[in-house]
């Protein structure tokens, strides 16, 4: 059997309560991240350690998915996103324009 040669899935890991002040941090992390992966297509999102979301996460989310999106990359996958979460985003709107990965 031949092995992939394709790079692993890189993530933006984002755990605890997300802050305002998180947030450009946040964006900043990902736009490195992009950068340095050889597949920007791959990267994804894993919220399975955001506890606690909020409108301040729901912000976080959509200025994370503009920042893919203005690096050329069409969706960011999120994945283990709390039901919590998921509520807020269809909440304001937002659970359409997202992609949810396992």
């Amino acid at each position: 059997m031949e092995a992939s040669s394709a790079p692993p899935p890189a993530a933006l890991v984002v755990t605890g309560r997300i802050t305002r002040d998180a947030v450009p941090r946040l964006c900043a992390e990902l736009e490195l991240l992009l950068a340095r992966s050889p597949d920007p297509a791959t990267v994804y999102c894993d919220l399975s350690g955001v506890v606690h979301p909020d409108l301040t996460a729901v912000e976080a989310i959509a200025r994370l998915t503009l920042t893919a999106r203005r690096t050329g990359i069409p969706e960011l996958p999120l994945r283990g996103t709390p039901p919590e979460l998921r509520a807020l985003l269809e909440l304001v709107g937002l659970g359409d324009c997202l992609t949810y990965g396992r």
